[in-house]
């Protein structure tokens, strides 16, 4: 298959509308997506990346009022979610409508939906005419790709189409909260922190056990790049023993010498930003070891700690 590389989002959207996919970019990462009324074009999402069935995606609208076609109420919790971080990283997740083929959801009776902060993607949606499921374009457990370069690596021959814009502004996945019961559960921590959705509802929480699954990013192992990833302290970076195809990411420069490939991060958001782009130019670079500061579970510290655990998960 030969893939279109295109900065036209009209050209973009005629494949969409054609019943095929398309790689597209968002402000956190980039996705490659299909008519989501389509499941003949939705399997061929699935098909691509190597991603389990049972993994429900998210469906990506341009309105507002689009939601009401897809879910079968907007719940209080969701209510004051959307009128605050619509369009923006967050998806909520709401019991569905029967419009929605069950191959997105997974067979499940709920529907992850986002509206997307990004432009391009939101004029992508509109010119398709529908909404767009949409899981993150790179193959089933591997980084997420943070720019379309990412994507043309992973995806090159696989799917017809990549929308070129910029690089992903937060680089990590979209906060994924559950709004079908009475307050709002974070299933994957993302740049909408716990401590920005309590200031809506006090009671808002992570959902501590997987039980049913109903978000990206609950199962299986993810994020992970071909090098093994350890999450390490300052005072254990300060006694490893460093040897050659090594690397580092954190914000401690300090303890950071020795390694072979580093990236010191300006800020919290930065060692976000630049993770999953790290883990990819170390395994360019044959990185067998890579070592991830270790930071504190709160605001989006909590959506990085996540994204490590999940990456060395047996």
């Amino acid at each position: 298959m030969q893939t279109t590389i295109t900065n036209s989002v009209k050209i973009a959207a005629d494949f969409i509308k054609s019943g095929e996919v398309a790689a597209f970019p968002t402000e956190t990462v980039y996705g490659i997506g299909a008519n989501a009324y389509d499941e003949k074009a939705v399997r061929k999402i699935f098909k691509a990346k190597g991603r389990p069935a049972d993994n429900p995606l998210i469906v990506h609208i341009a309105r507002k009022k689009d939601i009401l076609i897809l879910a079968k109420e907007i719940t209080p919790s969701a209510k004051k979610i959307i009128s605050v971080f619509f369009p923006g990283p967050v998806t909520v997740i709401l019991k569905k409508n029967e419009i929605v083929p069950d191959i997105v959801t997974a067979g499940l009776n709920t529907i992850a939906i986002r509206m997307p902060a990004s432009k391009i993607s939101r004029e992508l949606i509109k010119q398709s005419g529908v909404p767009i499921a949409a899981p993150s374009a790179n193959l089933s457990g591997s980084p997420s790709p943070t720019n379309f370069i990412h994507v043309l690596r992973d995806m090159r021959n696989k799917i017809p189409c990549v929308l070129v814009g910029p690089a992903a502004r937060y680089g990590l996945e979209s906060t994924v909260i559950d709004c079908t019961g009475k307050f709002p559960v974070i299933l994957r921590p993302g740049s909408i922190t716990l401590e920005q959705i309590r200031k809506l509802d006090k009671n808002a929480v992570y959902q501590k056990r997987v039980g049913k699954v109903k978000s990206p990013g609950q199962k299986y192992k993810h994020y992970a790049p071909k090098a093994k990833v350890k999450i390490i302290t300052n005072y254990e970076l300060r006694i490893t023993n460093k040897k050659s195809k090594t690397a580092f990411i954190g914000l401690n420069k300090k303890y950071a010498k020795g390694f072979e490939v580093v990236k010191i991060c300006r800020s919290i958001e930065d060692y976000a930003k630049n993770l999953f782009s790290f883990f990819r130019e170390c395994d360019e670079k044959g990185i067998k070891t890579i070592y991830c500061e270790k930071v504190s579970e709160k605001g989006i510290g909590a959506a990085i700690m996540n994204r490590l655990k999940k990456a060395i998960i047996n």
